[in-house]
């Protein structure tokens, strides 16, 4: 048998790595790609993006264009929420799923409209599951109706996000950003060249993602710099999202958590589309109810409930933690977690071990932080 340093494959870098290792930035492996996990440190990072403006180089996640005269008709079936409703410019935060109603990813779809009864989109997946996403994709997309085309290596994407982000990205574009929405999007020049950019984050502030060819990426992320924005990495990317209670495929959502169980029942729209895989289970889980549900937990003191902890209820193991942090903004410690569902109304008090002692956890509603005056709502 191969050793494992002969079989594992080397870590895939994105067009921006040169630029975290002039920084100089902590790396780390994610999701097959080697990526800064902090610049200057994962507290400035994180504060950064809450008060002013941060930016992240987020090109290892899948990206891929699909063209098709069926186009949203063929992704219907692939997801509960009805993209029908979409119009050109505007787009769906959802979740692929699996017959059992399983998450197989979650995702964003962006419509681009209809051109000469062509209608195209573009689709960003997770990084860790971009391939098998492509599988599914093409399992169940028809080929005479649907063309994917993957550019998952050929454009590079930057998150640019806090209260001061558009701001910074308006000196660099052609397009007046204010008119566009919460997750509208546009093609604009940026510094002169083609970018597609949308309102869209994973950090619970404004902010756009960038999307590009690598070395018009490299002026724009060196502009940004230089005009203040702080490059920041994955540590604070995963603060961040926590504190707005946004899902980590893997550990918050997998194939085996549905979206009502997930606390994603928004993205759920049975009244206002037809079959798609997965219905079946969502229909009985939405008549009889979910045994569990992802709950948020807020921690007195500074002990962090990390993934895999034990919570516990009048003494007896009853969920998992999913993640857990100390939170930068708010100050104290806090989790998602799965409990039974009788378990999971905020004020109700658990248990959650750590290192084999326990301590003590409430219920809260989600998301732990909400942007004030957030633009783009």
């Amino acid at each position: 048998m191969a050793n494992q340093e002969e079989t594992a494959l080397p870590l895939a870098q994105t067009p921006l790595y040169h630029l975290a290792l002039e920084l100089k930035a902590r790396l780390t492996s994610f999701g097959g790609w080697e990526m800064p996990v902090q610049f200057v440190g994962i507290g400035q990072e994180h504060a950064a993006v809450r008060t002013t403006a941060g930016m992240f180089d987020i090109s290892h996640m899948g990206k891929f264009v699909l063209r098709g005269k069926q186009l949203v008709a063929q992704l219907q079936n692939l997801v509960p929420s009805d993209l029908s409703r979409l119009r050109s410019g505007e787009a769906q935060y959802t979740v692929l799923l699996n017959p059992q109603a399983g998450i197989i990813d979650d995702i964003i779809f962006y419509y681009q409209g209809e051109d000469n009864d062509t209608q195209q989109g573009v689709l960003i997946v997770n990084a860790a599951t971009t391939s098998k996403d492509k599988k599914w994709l093409l399992q169940h997309l028809d080929p005479e109706q649907v063309e994917l085309q993957d550019i998952s290596r050929q454009k590079i994407l930057i998150a640019v996000q806090g209260p001061q982000a558009v701001a910074h990205l308006q000196n660099l574009v052609e397009a007046d950003l204010s008119q566009v929405k919460a997750f509208g999007h546009l093609e604009t020049k940026i510094l002169g060249e083609p970018s597609f950019m949308a309102r869209t984050g994973y950090t619970g502030e404004d902010g756009f993602e960038v999307m590009l060819e690598p070395e018009a990426g490299v002026k724009v992320w060196r502009s940004l710099a230089q005009a203040g924005v702080i490059p920041c990495g994955l540590g604070a990317r995963d603060t961040l999202r926590l504190e707005a209670a946004m899902a980590l495929y893997g550990q918050d959502i997998d194939d085996n958590t549905t979206p009502l169980e997930a606390g994603l029942g928004w993205l759920v729209h049975l009244d206002t589309k037809g079959d798609f895989i997965g219905r079946d289970i969502l229909e009985q889980q939405k008549t009889n109810g979910v045994s569990r549900r992802l709950v948020g937990l807020q921690m007195p003191g500074r002990h962090i409930a990390r993934h895999g902890y034990q919570v516990l209820s009048e003494g007896k193991v009853v969920g998992e933690i999913t993640s857990g942090t100390l939170s930068p903004t708010l100050g104290y410690p806090i989790a998602l977690a799965y409990v039974p569902t009788p378990l999971s109304q905020p004020g109700q008090t658990l248990d959650v071990e750590i290192r084999g002692k326990t301590y003590p956890a409430v219920v809260v509603k989600k998301p732990f932080y909400r942007a004030k005056n957030r633009l783009g709502k």
